[in-house]
């Protein structure tokens, strides 16, 4: 009986193992498309993206931007968002256009963020785009601009 017992607590400890790494896989899966976000550390694999607030919030913090520039950034990144979310669920794209397009949401939202950034911000912001993509390519993906803080 005991020993039934055992093995019974044993199986349900492994069957709640393996349902929690199948739904760890399958996040970091819906994640696999680079988030257009802000900051990207590594891959952009295994982590949520930022929201824009959060986003925002980090530029902020890189940056120093004025209130006004956080009103004025702050949609952009929102678009962005929401843009990156209906790709991801586009099915109809191959990876290689996929990844196109993520790179295309994010050079139009890094141009449209530099317009509000002062000369000082924006060479901060172009030194930080640019780590960002030599990082991209050591880890094999296609380089991409977007907003980096």
């Amino acid at each position: 009986m005991k020993n039934q017992l055992c093995r019974l607590a044993i199986s349900g400890l492994l069957a709640t193992g393996l349902t929690l790494c199948s739904a760890a896989a399958f996040a970091q899966q819906d994640n696999a498309a680079p988030d257009a976000s802000a900051p990207q550390q590594g891959s952009g694999h295994g982590h949520q993206p930022r929201t824009p607030d959060e986003q925002v919030a980090r530029m902020t913090k890189r940056y120093n931007l004025s209130s006004d520039q956080q009103a004025q950034i702050k949609p952009i990144l929102a678009n962005q968002q929401q843009q990156m979310q209906a790709l991801r669920q586009d099915s109809t794209l191959s990876r290689q256009d996929k990844m196109a397009k993520v790179k295309s949401i994010r050079d139009d939202s890094s141009a449209k963020i530099q317009a509000f950034l002062n000369d000082g911000q924006k060479q901060k912001f172009a030194q930080d785009q640019q780590r960002r993509q030599e990082r991209m390519q050591e880890h094999g993906a296609a380089p991409a601009g977007g907003p980096a803080a």
